[in-house]
């Protein structure tokens, strides 16, 4: 906002303020080149850029799970979901280099003097500590997830797709009160001549309480330094900003890209597990072990003619489709397996369900938890390589991967592939 000069006569707010005993430390203390608009500026585009790409394909990753009525998400290609949800993790966590320096370099705007000087600039000033807080609790409880570390007592999607609004919001609105600063800080050169400082640093400037400096002790706060300078320049610390953000994505990208697994030194999941594949959840952590391994366990299908009981002998000799698919949690990490079983599409026929015409509840033998069950919409109900798979890579599936049997989609989150399948619901 537009800062007060001295000929201006203070608002009622401001004058209040002013008269608050003034702090020992002020922003007018911080006179490294380093605390300016121009580097805010430029991190503030990257760290806009991550935080685009982590709320879109967010809200994809919540809308797939569950789906408004007007939303359709392809089968085809078989690992889309693999890859948004991977740019979503990796573009996360470049975040975290970014927001640091970001917060770093503006950090002295918390010690202006006045720290108000209006009713709109009070407001803006709460509006930056809900951009700050949501930011924060995104980037934190979202690096937590990703690490299955939940010391929290909520359901972390909803919550954090919720969050997820606000910070967008949050941000817009920043951005659009700060639009007239950031053109101008854009425009200037990043390691440019100082001597224009911008005035919005100095906010009520001109104080009558001894925060008034007189020209002759300005201090040398730009790059007008003696050539033995050595300390770093605005371009260098955006340039270590933004690659230590690289480094920080591509030591998490492996998750997704199997290629990159090798340096994946900050990846949660590495790919490695039981029949080549990782396991979030177990079997025994499900409480499903007795059930899964009973001899007497059924599938029960509900379609339009009643319900059908099928055996795992039964499901074995129905046809049998082979396909290589990905798994791809929304946890960031993914791979890639071969799955076989027969088609869902022939299996709920059994029923009377024609292919593809509904969605199809699938039901697990755990009894707990937000994704004991998922509804498959009827495009992928119907589609060729949806599986109630039985084998990986030519054997049984084991307990922890979903034995008897379990479903595996194209183009779907992990969490509604769903594991030790009991029950298929046909919608009517």
């Amino acid at each position: 906002m537009p800062a007060a000069t001295s000929g201006s006569p203070p608002g009622r707010l401001e004058s209040l303020a002013r008269r608050l005993p003034r702090p020992p430390v002020t922003e007018a203390d911080f006179t490294s080149r380093l605390h300016d608009e121009r580097l805010a500026a430029r991190l503030g585009l990257w760290l806009g850029a991550a935080f685009g790409i982590c709320f879109v394909t967010g809200v994809l990753s919540s809308m797939i799970q569950q789906p408004p009525g007007w939303f359709v998400w392809p089968t085809r290609p078989v690992g889309l979901y693999r890859w948004t949800q991977g740019a979503h993790i990796v573009t996360g966590v470049a975040t975290v280099p970014l927001l640091l320096a970001k917060l770093w370099t503006v950090y002295p705007r918390l010690l202006t003097w006045p720290p108000v000087t209006s009713v709109v600039h009070a407001l803006e000033r709460v509006g930056v500590l809900v951009l700050v807080a949501a930011a924060f609790f995104q980037v934190v409880t979202g690096i937590q997830n990703a690490a299955s570390w939940y010391p929290w007592g909520f359901f972390f999607p909803p919550v954090h797709n919720a969050m997820a609004w606000v910070l967008a919001g949050a941000l817009l609105v920043h951005v659009g009160v700060k639009l007239p600063v950031t053109r101008r800080a854009l425009r200037a050169p990043l390691d440019g001549d100082d001597s224009h400082r911008d005035d919005d640093r100095h906010d009520g400037g001109d104080q009558d309480d001894g925060g008034d400096r007189d020209d002759g002790d300005n201090r040398d706060d730009g790059d007008n330094r003696d050539d033995g300078d050595d300390r770093p320049s605005r371009r260098a610390v955006l340039v270590g900003a933004v690659a230590a953000a690289g480094v920080a994505a591509l030591a998490v990208a492996g998750q997704t890209v199997p290629w990159l697994r090798s340096v994946a030194v900050l990846a949660a999941r590495s790919g490695e597990g039981p029949q080549g594949l990782p396991v979030n959840k177990s079997a025994v952590s499900a409480g499903v072990v007795a059930a899964a391994s009973d001899p007497a366990w059924r599938l029960v299908v509900a379609g339009p003619d009643g319900d059908v009981v099928l055996s795992r002998d039964d499901l074995l000799a129905l046809e049998q489709q082979t396909a290589d698919l990905p798994i791809a949690c929304v946890q960031g990490w993914s791979a890639t397996a071969t799955w076989t079983g027969p088609r869902l599409r022939d299996v709920v026929a059994l029923a009377g369900a024609r292919p593809g015409a509904a969605d199809v509840r699938v039901v697990s033998l755990q009894q707990r938890g937000g994704y004991r069950a998922s509804t498959l919409p009827a495009l992928h109900a119907g589609d060729d390589l949806t599986l109630l798979a039985l084998r990986i890579g030519g054997d049984d599936l084991v307990l922890d991967h979903g034995y008897p049997c379990r479903l595996i989609a194209p183009s779907r989150p992990g969490a509604t592939q769903t594991k030790w399948v009991s029950r298929l619901e046909v919608a009517a």
